[in-house]
């Protein structure tokens, strides 16, 4: 039977609304997630790490513990649709014939060895719950075997939000390119995003580009971690971008060595709050590896002023306009600084500035978070605590600790698991 494309109302949100990121840990408005599905059942020790797994996690477990970490989000946001599923996004976009034709054609183009040309129009003819199907999970009628995108819970890696602008990620790996076309289509086919359509910012053929890379430390400042996953050249286009559209004055690269343990900066360095900051302790020694370029504006056009630092802690605090405060990763012994980054100690996620999520196991970590000020707390309690009343962001600094005991084997923490789309222009709120 065909398929009706039926009306999508207009958006009555402004720009700002929709896309709106002016600082990490900034009280958050609206965070996009996957939670996982039927494509992480498909994968099996064969294509694990084709897949880019390590492991094979218990998926119905995996599913209770971050639709717990969903709960948290709303409790602390405390409005209406907070949490946005990037699955139910791609359905309604599908709705629109557009939308699905143009999804099947980026998918031919971008994965040619596929041979998907083949069955274009087939593809082309599936109804949204179908394509929907196909696009999570690779597997349909037809003839032809894609794999699944399991990766896809870490929806971090697949755009970037930096003030009313949102950049689109470059896949750095074949297992991801259908995670970059799934969110381009989302961004400039369904009601919510497509009026913004020239707020969207996409990067040249050639370069690569992940959201794990990218930190908004302050309204003028952007981090940018040049990893395995992020090529230098997408670094420039993405400082040329920013300077062009947004206040952005600064943009500082940041080298990171070429390995799994370190393949996004945020792997090393999350905001707790705007003045506080979890990290592993290499980046900032002064012969860790984090050296640092700083990018500025030029008078010239399409030109940068560059001043290479050989330290990223120096960098930050000569241009941010407040003191950090750095909280070491795994306490003070190199062997369990070591351990708890391996675990995601470092990649923390704020739904608010001093409440932040992350995985208990990093017990070291919490212990100093602890010693901060922080009362640490389980996300069951933490709900408990607020089941009849609202958290009041400011309120107090809290670290929840999500047992993430199935979550923790993907590779990934709390900040990898959420891209936020829209926070307040003030840390606790616009009429903070």
């Amino acid at each position: 039977m065909d398929t009706i494309d039926a009306p999508s109302p207009p958006s009555t949100d402004s720009a700002e609304d929709v896309f709106g990121i002016p600082a990490e840990a900034h009280l958050l408005k609206q965070v996009i997630v996957h939670t996982p599905g039927q494509e992480m059942e498909l994968v099996a020790p064969d294509n694990r790490e084709e897949l880019l797994f390590d492991d094979i996690l218990f998926v119905g477990n995996a599913r209770k513990e971050h639709l717990l970490m969903c709960s948290i989000f709303e409790k602390i946001v405390g409005r209406p649709e907070t949490v946005l599923q990037i699955s139910d996004l791609l359905l309604e976009a599908f709705k629109k014939e557009e939308a699905r034709h143009t999804f099947v054609e980026k998918l031919c183009r971008s994965l040619p060895e596929q041979n998907l040309g083949t069955v274009e129009n087939e593809l082309k003819q599936f109804s949204p719950q179908d394509l929907q199907q196909f696009a999570l999970t690779g597997e349909s009628d037809l003839p032809i075997r894609v794999q699944p995108v399991p990766n896809l819970m870490f929806t971090r890696d697949l755009a970037a939000v930096v003030h009313d602008h949102i950049i689109l990620s470059h896949a750095a790996t074949v297992a991801r390119t259908r995670e970059s076309i799934i969110i381009n289509v989302i961004l400039n086919h369904h009601p919510r995003f497509a009026p913004y359509s020239d707020k969207v910012i996409e990067l040249p053929p050639g370069v690569t580009f992940e959201g794990g890379d990218l930190l908004v430390a302050s309204p003028d400042t952007v981090l940018i971690g040049h990893s395995e996953r992020t090529s230098f050249g997408a670094i420039m286009t993405i400082a040329h971008e920013l300077f062009e559209r947004t206040p952005v004055e600064h943009v500082v690269a940041v080298d990171l060595p070429r390995r799994r343990a370190t393949m996004h900066l945020d792997t090393v360095f999350t905001f707790a709050s705007p003045t506080e900051v979890i990290a592993f302790p290499p980046l900032l020694e002064s012969h860790g590896f984090g050296y640092a370029m700083h990018l500025m504006p030029s008078d010239e056009p399409g030109q940068f002023m560059t001043d290479m630092r050989p330290n990223f802690r120096d960098t930050l605090d000569d241009l941010l306009d407040r003191e950090l405060t750095y909280i070491p990763c795994g306490g003070t012994e190199r062997l369990h600084q070591e351990r708890e980054q391996w675990t995601d100690g470092a990649n923390v996620f704020a739904a608010a500035p001093g409440a932040i999520l992350g995985y208990e196991r990093n017990r070291r970590t919490f212990n100093l978070l602890q010693e901060h000020g922080y009362r640490v707390v389980s996300a069951e309690s933490f709900l408990s605590y607020y089941e009849s009343s609202p958290f009041v962001p400011g309120s107090e600094k809290v670290a929840i600790q999500l047992a993430g005991t199935e979550l923790s084997r993907g590779r990934g923490g709390p900040r990898c698991m959420t891209l936020p789309v829209a926070r307040h222009t003030q840390p606790t709120g616009d009429n903070a």
